[in-house]
């Protein structure tokens, strides 16, 4: 049977009909519109017909590269009906599997973009802050930003296992348990509102809440285990023996004094080194309120350690620097220089701190506490302690990073401007 009947200049002229190339391949005309059909037998007895696309007949060239095309679409079709098979078919299944293709990639972008954080900071906007005070909202998404480990709180919201969220939420708990209960309780009705959204089939939160709730529960928040500050200095250098990043956070959580969440989540742009300062935005604050921190020599010298290693966070992981250290990597390091039984990050950081300051009078109570960042309930007051109280600060904690250091250097308290000497501890 012959092939290749027809000429570009025949197909740019040919009138209603069908018009032969040849081994079942045709030309079909109707009215203006021409289209390449391929008709043949399937392998069932069946007749069929299979388009090849509409042709252009502007000129010869587009004509010519319509034949091109539509004579190899042939020549493949009667290779897949040579090996028995049945060209519709075919291309049917095809197209049914790249079909599925796009859906899956298409889900799992969508899976990527609906993370635990991304869906929970939805909500925070659509439902919690039009409900609530400026301050209780901020609170509200500083508690799950600050609480739930990174891994979790990155990771898509219909990939989260309940044992997961459990192990994360025991840990939680046995750490701070009424922060644990808060946490758990918001998580819930993001979860909830996931679930009622289609973006998960499962709520993980509400299913762990009675397991949660034979787990033990540890200290409440004020009465962490403190290291006696008069061991500190030891703990310290011990400390500057240990190469890993979650030694460096800690030593720097325990220089400024300040809480797990807001060193894990420290980023660059709130680093001022030249003034000597550390700006905690509101968002990751207890308190809901920014909070100045002014760096001493050695948390400067950490600052400078760790910027090169580049990455986003101050504290990057070591697996990801895109990445803040695990919330769990201080409590580690507690574990592995064993002063785990004797203290927690907390306790070290702050409680041995306020210990100090308070019972050796190193600085006035209202200095010691804006230093701790502890809310003040005189907003009048509040707004004058945290304008008047820089310098006494920062000489605060200078005078603390040189106690750890071990060094007998003197703090100025104001407004007496007495000095008191300072001895290493026996």
């Amino acid at each position: 049977m012959g092939i290749h009947k027809l000429s570009p200049l025949t197909v740019q002229t040919a009138t209603d009909g069908d018009h032969a190339d040849g081994d079942g391949l045709f030309l079909r005309v109707r009215g203006t519109r021409a289209k390449w059909v391929f008709r043949y037998t399937s392998p069932a007895g069946k007749r069929r017909d299979m388009g090849f696309g509409v042709v252009s007949r502007d000129t010869l060239a587009t004509v010519g590269e319509s034949m091109r095309r539509a004579r190899k679409l042939a020549r493949d079709a009667r290779d897949v009906l040579d090996a028995g098979g049945d060209p519709l078919e075919q291309k049917r299944a095809k197209r049914e599997t790249e079909a599925e293709k796009i859906a899956a990639a298409k889900a799992e972008l969508k899976a990527e973009a609906a993370t635990l954080c991304r869906v929970a900071r939805q909500y925070h906007t659509r439902v919690v802050e039009p409900r609530f005070t400026k301050k209780h909202a901020a609170l509200w998404i500083a508690s799950l930003e600050n609480n739930v480990p990174h891994d979790l709180w990155h990771a898509p919201i219909d990939h989260i296992e309940h044992v997961a969220l459990f192990k994360a939420m025991a840990a939680l708990k046995r750490r701070i348990p009424e922060t644990a209960d808060k946490v758990r309780q918001r998580l819930d009705k993001v979860f909830d509102d996931a679930v009622f959204h289609g973006l998960c089939t499962v709520n993980p939160a509400r299913v762990i809440r009675g397991k949660l709730g034979d787990e033990p529960r540890g200290r409440e928040e004020g009465h962490y285990r403190a290291l006696p500050y008069q061991d500190v200095p030891v703990f310290v250098a011990m400390l500057r023996k240990q190469r890993a990043i979650a030694a460096r956070a800690l030593e720097f959580a325990l220089l400024t004094a300040a809480r797990t969440g807001e060193v894990l989540g420290a980023v660059w742009p709130e680093i001022d080194e030249g003034g000597a300062v550390w700006r905690v935005p509101a968002a990751r604050m207890k308190g809901g309120e920014d909070h100045v921190v002014h760096l001493s020599a050695r948390a400067l010298e950490i600052i400078r350690e760790m910027r090169a290693l580049g990455g986003i966070y101050v504290f990057p992981s070591p697996a990801d620097p895109r990445r803040p250290l695990s919330g769990m990597a201080m409590l580690v390091l507690l574990e592995r220089i064993e002063y785990d039984t004797q203290t927690t990050v907390h306790g070290v950081c702050r409680a041995s701190f306020s210990t100090w300051a308070n019972d050796l009078g190193i600085a006035r109570v209202d200095v010691i506490e804006a230093a701790l960042a502890h809310k003040e309930a005189d907003r009048v007051r509040a707004a004058y302690n945290r304008a008047s109280f820089a310098a006494e600060r920062a000489a605060l904690l200078h005078a603390w990073a040189n106690y750890c250091d071990g060094k007998g250097q003197a703090v100025v308290v104001p407004p007496s401007a007495q000095v008191l000497p300072m001895t290493r501890a026996a």
